[in-house]
């Protein structure tokens, strides 16, 4: 398995990027799919996970403002993020269950 995740750059506040994790393996379409995140000198945190069957679960801090999707026959998933905040700064791993992990793209919202 590997997964490919780009979309990071840097954009100002109240600005919108969209993310994208291409898995290279043949499970992605069964497993629940994800995005988390590392600020510096933070833990990772979980931001938004999607099932097989298209549930979603979201942090707290993202609700109503990240939208995570998902294309099984692309085995890609999707970070849709808008109203940008300066705290939503950090590298972003795509995460395929039960352990799979993406390089990581980064994410800076400037003031």
């Amino acid at each position: 398995v590997q997964l490919q995740a780009s979309g990071g750059g840097l954009v100002q506040a109240g600005g919108s990027l969209r993310l994208s994790c291409e898995d290279s393996g043949v499970i992605s379409s069964i497993n629940n799919m994800g995005w988390y995140r590392q600020a510096p000198g933070k833990q990772r945190k979980m931001v938004a996970v999607i099932s097989s069957g298209g549930t979603t679960t979201y942090a707290d801090f993202v609700k109503g403002r990240f939208t995570i999707s998902r294309d099984n026959a692309k085995k890609t998933v999707y970070l849709q993020m808008n109203s940008l905040k300066p705290e939503d700064t950090a590298v972003y791993y795509c995460y395929l269950s039960p352990c799979f992990w993406g390089q990581g793209t980064e994410v800076t919202v400037s003031s």
